[in-house]
């Protein structure tokens, strides 16, 4: 799957953007869940800044 991703990226400035991957912890169970978004290289740290 990622190999199809990345394959797809690599055309039309796919190399601007990062796959960005967030580990967050549910305060009513403790079990840890994953958000993970391609964003555009300039918008990293404002989405993990974003994100909770």
């Amino acid at each position: 799957m990622a190999k199809k991703v990345v394959a797809t990226l690599q055309k039309g400035g796919g190399k601007e953007h990062t796959k960005v991957i967030k580990m967050a912890k549910s305060d009513k169970t403790g079990a840890y869940s994953f958000k993970q978004e391609i964003v555009h290289n300039d918008k990293v740290k404002e989405w993990f800044s974003a994100q909770k």
